[in-house]
């Protein structure tokens, strides 16, 4: 472990449920997608506050519907936001993300469509808007150990150059701040097919692991019974084959190096589900599809996205910034618009392993002290809902 990590600081915005933010936005957030406009309408007239339109929250039911809420409630609990109000075209479901967002303690309001329509509804949510915006604009950041900071961490447009180095990369500062308390997430069900019993040997406890197997073995499952046994150009992708990437084994042995050489995950999450076993690893049940994870795992409460990429990925997140990292010097070459850390010289024997994750370490710090993000700087701002089936 390299020496000063736990003695490492970061200035971050303490909100009323202990949790700290890295970013201080008021968010704008419609329940469903017909109160996208209106959610915009508010954003577009109070300069300060950030609309998060999205597709979903109509004529959902059972799980798929929880999940929504699920993803709606978080995004707003996320320590990041420092104020939400929320846009639905009905009462009943708007209070309950409002409910929901509203036991984090920060100030949250919600208005319904019904009855008022668009015009009168971004008129009065705008002067709540208002209000917010003064509120978040005093809030100053405050001196927090970096263990405070909640990490999560995804790979895309992965190549030979992901396994072998960037992913390595991020499994050295997961084996690093993991002993000082973080709270630290990865995911990819799909991802870990072929890896998914060494995976599964990372578990803390035998409980643990039997839960892995279960969460992995449901996505088999799914594919069976779509009589599916050809992913190709879905696991791995057009751009992992172009990559060096011949199978799915090799690309999931790839990202199993994203959780280190030591660390163990404690607990598996379902979609969006905050950890509640305290610091530590945590295996969260997601999608591979780049968006679809990041909002999952934003939702789930995680502050701070590490993303690597070989071929070139350019995902973000509206709120949780999103650090890109590649070892392909083709791509930080040619992308460098999009990439925050270039390890390439890990492959050139320039860099050490160890350097490497201490590098990607200053950039976190760097980041969680207020700068931006390359995705934050080019606007990408991806926001895409899991559906677990079709609507009614």
């Amino acid at each position: 472990m390299t020496d000063g990590t736990s003695a490492r600081t970061i200035h971050a915005f303490r909100r009323d449920d202990g949790r700290v933010g890295i970013r201080n936005h008021v968010i704008v957030l419609p329940v469903d997608d017909i109160s996208n406009a209106c959610a915009e309408k508010v954003a577009a007239n109070v300069e300060g506050t950030l609309a998060l339109p999205h597709a979903y929250g109509r004529l959902q039911f059972g799980p798929d519907l929880e999940l929504t809420f699920d993803t709606l409630i978080g995004t707003g609990a996320n320590p990041n936001v420092a104020a939400a109000i929320v846009i639905g075209i009905e009462p009943k479901w708007t209070q309950r993300v409002v409910d929901g967002i509203a036991k984090t303690g920060k100030p949250v309001a919600g208005f319904s469509i019904e009855e008022h329509g668009d015009l009168e509804i971004a008129a009065v949510a705008g002067r709540k808007a208002q209000e917010f915006v003064q509120y978040a604009t005093e809030l100053q950041r405050e001196e927090v150990p970096l263990s405070a900071l909640w990490i999560a961490a995804k790979c895309g447009e992965s190549d030979t150059t992901s396994g072998l180095a960037s992913n390595p990369t991020v499994g050295n500062l997961m084996d690093k701040l993991e002993p000082q308390g973080n709270y630290l997430c990865f995911g990819e069900t799909s991802e870990l097919t072929g890896a998914e019993m060494v995976c599964a040997e990372r578990a803390a406890t035998p409980e643990v692991r039997e839960k892995f197997l279960e969460t992995w073995n449901a996505y088999n499952d799914m594919i069976n019974r779509h009589k599916t046994s050809d992913l190709s150009e879905s696991q791995p992708t057009a751009g992992n084959i172009a990559g060096g990437l011949t199978t799915i084994e090799e690309k999931a042995f790839g990202n199993l190096q994203k959780i280190g050489k030591t660390s163990q995950f404690i607990d598996v999450l379902t979609p969006a589900q905050p950890p509640t076993k305290g610091p530590g690893l945590y295996f969260m049940d997601t999608s591979s599809a780049a968006a679809e994870c990041n909002t999952l795992q934003a939702a789930a409460g995680f502050a701070l996205h590490i993303f690597t990429t070989g071929q070139g990925n350019i995902i973000g997140h509206p709120i949780m910034p999103v650090v890109k990292v590649t070892a392909n010097p083709r791509t930080a070459r040619l992308m460098a618009d999009h990439i925050d850390v270039d390890v390439s010289g890990l492959l050139r024997g320039e860099l050490t392993l160890d350097e490497a994750g201490d590098n990607l370490i200053d950039v976190v710090v760097r980041t969680a002290n207020g700068r931006m993000t390359c995705a934050e700087t080019l606007g990408h701002r991806e926001f895409i809902f899991t559906k677990l089936y079709q609507s009614a």
